[in-house]
């Protein structure tokens, strides 16, 4: 489906937010109790999507259609809301991700793709998301403290996902220079980071997927993503750009969205002008 169009110029909107059925800390329920009370007219779910590897961050896969059950039953108790069902699908390999036929069969709203896998040297799944402390314990223990080969693998997992497609909307573009950045500081203003972080822009303005600016780790971390020296460009090209706040409590379906996108209508006036 067409997202852009479907929310038009509500800003009262949330596409990305996590709950039971993966990794979030609180019911469906009250994602759409908070939802209503804060006057949004379009709220989507997005759990982890299934995955082949074990992880504790994803949802199972027998539990997918109860969650489909629950995404109607509150659109019925919540009338003036309109709640899409979607799924954050990991993209692992050409045999799993957004593209495969499983997902493109779930009678799924929109989905939205995103890395939070890479195959270390031995081909083994490893999770570079999520806090620090892991990400530095397995750069150490199970990627030989190789942190060029991890970014690298990350916007090349990034490309084939984007070429394979069968998404609307590209989560967290560029989120691997959080842990990368934090093991690595300036990792961000080196020329060979800058290019893989923008011919995977040129990939995604090509392909003409939606973008999402993420803004979950501001208010701790001071970092969105993709960060805010690519918004000009984005705008610039054209590109359709949401922005979310990939929230895992009720609490934050609205974190550092209003201050995000009155920055966004800033630079589009300097850029009209």
């Amino acid at each position: 489906m067409d997202i852009i169009s479907e929310i038009g110029y509500s800003r009262n909107y949330a596409l990305h937010t996590h709950t039971q059925f993966c990794d979030g800390h609180a019911p469906m329920e009250e994602f759409a109790a908070m939802a209503n009370r804060l006057g949004f007219t379009h709220y989507g779910f997005s759990p982890h999507s299934p995955i082949p590897i074990q992880s504790p961050c994803n949802m199972r896969q027998e539990d997918v259609l109860p969650y489909l059950a629950e995404v109607d039953r509150l659109q019925a108790k919540y009338p003036d809301i309109k709640f899409y069902a979607s799924m954050e699908i990991d993209y692992l390999d050409p045999e799993w991700g957004p593209s495969t036929p499983y997902f493109s069969r779930l009678p799924l709203d929109y989905r939205i793709g995103s890395v939070h896998f890479i195959p270390n040297q031995e081909g083994e799944y490893i999770d570079i998301d999520g806090r620090f402390e892991r990400f530095k314990r397995n750069l150490s223990e199970k990627s030989h403290d190789d942190l060029r080969y991890v970014v690298d693998t990350f916007f090349a997992q990034s490309h084939a996902m984007v070429e394979a497609g069968g998404f609307d909307i590209i989560g967290h573009l560029d989120k691997i220079k959080h842990n990368a950045g934090l093991a690595h500081p300036g990792l961000e203003n080196e020329e060979w980071y800058s290019k893989l972080a923008n011919d995977l822009i040129d990939h995604v303005l090509e392909k003409k997927y939606i973008i999402e600016i993420n803004t979950k780790a501001w208010k701790e971390h001071q970092q969105m993503f993709p960060s805010q020296r690519h918004w000009r460009r984005l705008l610039e090209a054209g590109a359709p750009i949401v922005v979310n706040s990939d929230a895992h409590y009720p609490a934050l379906i609205n974190a550092s969205r209003k201050e995000t996108l009155a920055a966004l209508d800033y630079l589009r006036s300097k850029s009209i002008s």
